[in-house]
């Protein structure tokens, strides 16, 4: 089976969150450079960010807490470690959307309400 190579935005976000948050993290993370082909977020996180994925034309992936648990990330927030043990849920949900060997193109960047994260990852899911 031939593997192609995929660009995931993956997102974390607290409950409060809308989707101008998704649409802001996501622009912040982009840098106006990067072209994402999926999106993914955690499992029980997913109605909203389906709405931005339907408003992209995109595929959502929904990640199990498991993956969140095994991702190495690049960058360590206190609640995400206590509340999902992982140090980032948008690295960690990018990483495991993109496939086994994925990559970090950027860490999470924050939305400027401060509700959601986005980072982007590079992989051949």
């Amino acid at each position: 089976m031939e593997r192609h190579a995929v660009i995931v935005a993956g997102f974390g976000f607290r409950a409060e969150a809308t989707l101008a948050s998704l649409q802001d993290a996501l622009a912040s993370a982009q840098h106006g450079q990067v072209q994402v082909t999926r999106l993914a977020t955690p499992r029980d996180k997913a109605p909203l960010v389906e709405r931005l994925a339907e408003a992209m034309d995109l595929l959502l992936i929904a990640i199990d807490p498991d993956a969140l648990r095994v991702a190495q990330t690049a960058t360590k927030s206190a609640f995400s470690l206590k509340i999902r043990q992982t140090g980032s849920v948008a690295e960690a949900c990018a990483l495991a959307a993109a496939g086994p060997g994925a990559r970090l193109l950027t860490p999470r960047h924050i939305s400027h309400d401060r509700m959601a994260t986005c980072a982007i990852a590079e992989g051949s899911a």
